[in-house]
C-alpha cells in the first residue's frame, strides 16, 4: 500500500554549489595560495561553472528545482582591500538574471570558506578587524544585489572552519591552536556574523539574513559517562555558536552529514566514498533540535559522495522522509537543498569525491545527469513523496 506525504505549499527544492568549488579561475584566495604551496590539491578550472552557468541552470530547471543555493566569491568582489570590482558585480548580476529567467529562487552564501589573499595575509579570521572587513563586504554585496535576492546566509559552517583550520590544521591557515586561540576564532566569527547582520539590515530591511550551521546528530549508549560526554560535545558543537547569535538571525540553514554515537564502536551500516556512515534519520533529530530557536529552517546542504550512484537515490528519499517527519512534529522547515548540483572541488581532497547530481568529466567539461537526480526530480516537481506502508 502506498501513502503520499505532501510538503507545504511554497516549499523550496533545489541543490547547492560554492564558488571556489565550481567556478574555476579564482587565483587570489588563501586556498589558491595553499594549492600553489602544495599544502592542498590545486583547484583548476574544475567544472568551469563561471563560464557555463547558463547551461548549468538549464539543467537545474530541467531537474525540477525551484531554488538554487550558491556563494558569491569575496575575492572576486573585493580583490584588493577596499577596492570593489565592477566586473565581478556585473558577472553575478548575470548569474542572478539567469536564475530569474528560469524562475529559480536564489539562496546566497556570502562566505563559503575562501578568503581574499590580501585578507589572509593580514591574518584572516584572526585579524582583530576581521568582523569589520566582513561586514563591509556583506553590506556592499547586498546593497548591489538586494533587488535580485532576499535569502542571504553570512557564514557557511563556522565550526568546520575552526576545526579544520585551527584544530586539525588541514585547511588554511593550517594551525594547531590551543583552546584560547580556538575560542578567539569562534568569537571572531560570531562578531563577524552579528556585524554583517547589522550592516545588511542597514541597506535592506526586508533581507532574510541567516547562518548555515554544521550541526551533527550526537547520541550515546546507556553508559552515564558517554551520555555526559555527548551532552557536552553537543552543546559545544551544535548550540554554542547559535546561542551567541540567536537574536541576529532570521533563519537557520542546516548542513547535515554526520552522526556520532558515543560508546558504540562497531556498525554494519554502509559508508559513502568519504568514509562517512550513511545515517539519514539523524537529520530528523538535528532539525528538531533547531526548533528551540523559533526560526524558519532550511536544509541548506545534505548529500553523499557516491561516484557509482548506488546509494544516492535512496539516501535522498530517506533524508526527505525524515525531513517530512520533522515538519509533522512541528519544525518550521521551508526547503530542502541537496549538496551538490554537480561534482566539484572537495577542498583538501581535490576532485576525487563525487557528490553531484550531475557528473562532471573534468577533461571535456561534459555534464551527465545521474539516475538519482531523476528520482529527486519526481519529488521536486510533485512537492510530495510516496512511501510504502
Amino acid at each position: 500500500m502506498k501513502k503520499i506525504l505532501d510538503f507545504p505549499d511554497g516549499f523550496f527544492w533545489g541543490s547547492a554549489t560554492a564558488s571556489f568549488q565550481v567556478e574555476g579561475g579564482i587565483d587570489n584566495t588563501d586556498w589558491s595560495q595553499a594549492g600553489r604551496d602544495g599544502k592542498v590539491p590545486p583547484a583548476d578550472a574544475g567544472p568551469d561553472h563561471y563560464n557555463r552557468f547558463e547551461s548549468d541552470f538549464d539543467l537545474v530547471k530541467d531537474l525540477g528545482h525551484n531554488c538554487h543555493r550558491f556563494s558569491i566569491e569575496w575575492a572576486r568582489i573585493e580583490p584588493k582591500e577596499g577596492e570593489f570590482s565592477e566586473e565581478a558585480v556585473e558577472h553575478y548580476k548575470k548569474v542572478f538574471s539567469a536564475l530569474k529567467q528560469r524562475k529559480i529562487t536564489p539562496f546566497v552564501t556570502l562566505w563559503h570558506f575562501t578568503l581574499p589573499l590580501w585578507l589572509s595575509e593580514k591574518g584572516g579570521v584572526a585579524n582583530k578587524n576581521f568582523p569589520k572587513y566582513f561586514a563591509n563586504y556583506c553590506q556592499f554585496v547586498v546593497k548591489n544585489f538586494k533587488e535580485e535576492c532576499v535569502h542571504w546566509a553570512t557564514i557557511n559552517e563556522p565550526n568546520v572552519v575552526t576545526s579544520n583550520g585551527w584544530v586539525r590544521g588541514v585547511w588554511p591557515p593550517f594551525k594547531k591552536a590551543n583552546f584560547i586561540e580556538i575560542f578567539f576564532v569562534l568569537r571572531q566569527l560570531k562578531k563577524a556574523h552579528i556585524e554583517a547582520y547589522k550592516a545588511i539590515k542597514s541597506v535592506d530591511l526586508i533581507a532574510e539574513v541567516g547562518i548555515v550551521k554544521d550541526n551533527m546528530y550526537l547520541h550515546a549508549s546507556k553508559n552515564p559517562f558517554w551520555i555526559i560526554v555527548s551532552k557536552i560535545f553537543r552543546w559545544w558543537w551544535n548550540f554554542y555558536f547559535l546561542n551567541s547569535i540567536k537574536h541576529y538571525v532570521d533563519s537557520i540553514g542546516l548542513n547535515y552529514y554526520f552522526h556520532y554515537h558515543f560508546g558504540e564502536r562497531r556498525t554494519l551500516r554502509d559508508k559513502s566514498d568519504m568514509g562517512w556512515e550513511i545515517y539519514p534519520e539523524g537529520i530528523y533529530y538535528t532539525l528538531m533540535e533547531l526548533t528551540r530557536y523559533e526560526k524558519p529552517i532550511f536544509v541548506a546542504e545534505a548529500g553523499i559522495a557516491d561516484e557509482k550512484d548506488q546509494f544516492r537515490a535512496q539516501y535522498i528519499k530517506d533524508l526527505i522522509y525524515w525531513t517530512h517527519k520533522a515538519i509533522q512534529d512541528g519544525a518550521d522547515i521551508k526547503g530542502f537543498i541537496y549538496w551538490s548540483l554537480m561534482d566539484n572541488f572537495e577542498w583538501a581532497l581535490g576532485y576525487d569525491k563525487r557528490f553531484g547530481l550531475i557528473e562532471i568529466d573534468y577533461d571535456t567539461k561534459e555534464r551527465k545527469i545521474r539516475p538519482s537526480a531523476y528520482e529527486y526530480k519526481k519529488i521536486c516537481q510533485s512537492n510530495s513523496f510516496e512511501i510504502n506502508i
